[in-house]
């Protein structure tokens, strides 16, 4: 059975604070839904966002934080010799939020 992806999921992010809360997402797909979080650039936490709407990142350290919501985009297993999935990916399905520490 192929996974079907109709529409696009879409959802928005709004900040208060240092606390991100998400709308529902519209053209839900139903696969893994996570929050990428950033410090300065650099990937520091990727939590699941299915169950939660919203989120506060409990690290004080100074930097600039950016936050996205994100969806598995399921195609095949293939992978690379690293291990890496080459065409299964995670795609940004909301506005990407700012904040500075």
């Amino acid at each position: 059975m192929d996974q079907k992806f109709e529409g696009t999921p879409q959802a928005e992010l709004r900040l208060d604070g240092r606390k991100i809360t998400r709308t529902d997402v519209t053209n839900d797909w139903g696969l893994r839904l996570q929050w990428l979080v950033k410090r300065d650039g650099k990937v520091i936490a990727t939590p699941s966002a299915r169950g939660d709407m919203s989120y506060e990142h409990a690290d004080t350290s100074p930097g600039k934080y950016e936050v996205v919501l994100q969806m598995w985009k399921y195609v095949n297993y293939r992978k690379n010799a690293q291990g890496d999935y080459v065409d299964s990916k995670y795609v940004d399905v909301s506005n990407v939020v700012s904040y500075t520490i």
